[in-house]
């Protein structure tokens, strides 16, 4: 069994800030589990250009309040506490935060943690 506090990886290099983002890496492919978990936190007053061609994703809320766009029909969909959203069609997609936000989100396949977004908004898939 593996246990894993948050404590332990904010300061490591399994908290990585995005500029709008601060996402800490709970668990990696290295975890073997065959998907990651990230605690993520998108700061207010960010819209962030997200597009995973490689990776599907869930999201959890559970602090504060935004919105996600998803470009291919320009909807928007309200993001708050209590709110899951998945990107079960690699949606191209904005993420804005009203407020900071808090966010479990778990990715399918596991990022490595050494991704980064490219310019499209994309994680390569990246094999250790």
């Amino acid at each position: 069994m593996k246990v894993v506090k948050l404590e332990d990886i904010i300061g490591t290099d399994q908290e990585v800030d995005g500029g709008n983002w601060v996402s800490r890496r709970l668990l990696l492919a290295k975890d073997g589990m065959g998907y990651s978990v990230h605690d993520t936190i998108i700061k207010a007053g960010t819209e962030t250009h997200i597009w995973y061609q490689n990776h599907l994703e869930a999201v959890y809320c559970i602090e504060g309040e935004g919105e996600v766009v998803t470009l291919k029909d320009n909807k928007v969909h309200k993001i708050t506490a209590g709110t899951l959203y998945s990107l079960d069609e690699h949606d191209e997609h904005l993420l804005r935060g009203k407020t900071d936000m808090r966010m479990v989100c778990v990715f399918n396949p596991p990022i490595t943690g050494k991704e980064v977004h490219d310019e499209n908004g994309v994680y390569p898939v990246i094999k250790e």
